[in-house]
């Protein structure tokens, strides 16, 4: 098994979580150290998803728990331990959406416009998408909206997006690109249309 990961500052981080995953698999009690370090990134994942706190707590402590009764099955992928994390997460949000019917909330914000319009190649008119993008969001299907999520407002990488998606590396990248130029022809459309 490779330690070398670009997801983690050094090898002894990498070392540090995975005998702390070691520890909670022998003990339940070890698995503290991995919920102190990956409970407030879980929670605000899930709270930008579903837009309210007692619900986002609940969630996350569903999370957490799925994670620890199935700790034994966990394997060291080349990705930080937040992607299964994530993944798990990811399942209890979809979960809650379809058992109340609720819709998922997409937050938007500066830095998200500013890196899906980097990956756009479209010009500095970010005010133009800031009202668009959302247009175009609803527009897309489920998995769809999360793969964008997942790269661009989670800031994950392909290898993270693929590993929480169930997904190789390349299919996540495939995909994304496929879906940014879909949004690019909405957007354009949409654009137009308000020219005229």
């Amino acid at each position: 098994m490779t330690l070398e990961s670009k997801y983690h500052k050094n090898t002894e981080e990498i070392e540090d979580e995975l005998r702390w995953i070691e520890k909670a698999k022998e003990h339940p009690k070890h698995f503290s150290v991995l919920y102190e370090k990956y409970y407030k990134t879980i929670f605000l994942y899930i709270f930008r998803k579903v837009n309210d706190m007692d619900v986002a707590g609940d969630l996350c402590s569903d999370v957490f728990s799925k994670a620890l009764s199935s700790i034994q099955a966990y394997e060291f992928k080349g990705v930080p331990y937040s992607a299964w994390l994530y993944r798990i997460a990811a399942n209890e949000a979809n979960m809650y959406f379809r058992k109340y019917n609720k819709r998922e909330t997409i937050c938007i914000d500066d830095t998200s416009i500013h890196l899906l319009n980097e990956d756009l190649q479209e010009s500095n008119e970010e005010d133009i998408y800031l009202k668009l993008l959302p247009l175009c969001m609803e527009k897309l299907k489920s998995d769809e909206v999360q793969l964008v999520q997942w790269r661009f407002f989670e800031s994950k990488s392909f290898k993270e997006v693929g590993e929480i998606m169930n997904m190789t590396e390349n299919n996540a990248k495939v995909k994304t690109y496929r879906i940014l130029e879909k949004v690019r022809k909405w957007m354009l459309e949409m654009k137009g249309k308000s020219n005229e």
